[in-house]
């Protein structure tokens, strides 16, 4: 890959601005889907856990809000600003050799993979409905720029 400059903007900030636009515009219907489908505007909910005994707190993006009973694990993507934050210093080398192993692939490549891969953080984030501790892993098939870059699973 070569390093380009390039401009960088946050198309889901006004997704919905997009889309209502695209009524208002003469293009196929074909083409005005297409577009629908890039937007990738999505319903969901955002919530907040804290790491166990951190100051750190996250924000995970769910399309499925009733799935926080039964929520088993976390996962953040790699490059989350959040994963130096909650690697513990036992677990820093593996999350380091993990993410050399995956940082040359791109969202792309990442979206059309398949298999799952990830590695643990070592950190503990709390379930703020039951109180139950929930391990945080670092997956690349959960991608910075959806959502919050941060997941719960169940």
């Amino acid at each position: 890959q070569k390093v380009m400059r390039q401009w960088c903007l946050r198309v889901s900030a006004y997704a919905q601005r997009l889309l209502d636009g695209l009524d208002t515009i003469d293009w196929s219907d074909s083409l005005k889907e297409t577009q629908r489908n890039w937007i990738g505007r999505s319903e969901g909910a955002e919530m907040e856990f804290k790491v166990v005994g951190s100051d750190v707190t996250f924000t995970i993006f769910t399309t499925r809000a009733d799935t926080i009973f039964g929520v088993t694990f976390m996962v953040l993507a790699p490059e989350s600003e959040y994963v130096a934050q909650v690697t513990t210093p036992e677990q820093k080398t593996a999350v380091d050799a993990y993410i050399d192993q995956i940082k040359h692939r791109t969202e792309r490549e990442r979206l059309m993979d398949r298999s799952v891969s990830g590695v643990f953080s070592g950190a503990y984030a709390v379930n703020p409905l039951n109180g139950k501790e929930i391990p945080i892993w670092i997956s690349d098939y959960v991608l910075a720029g959806y959502g919050t870059g941060a997941i719960m699973a169940v």
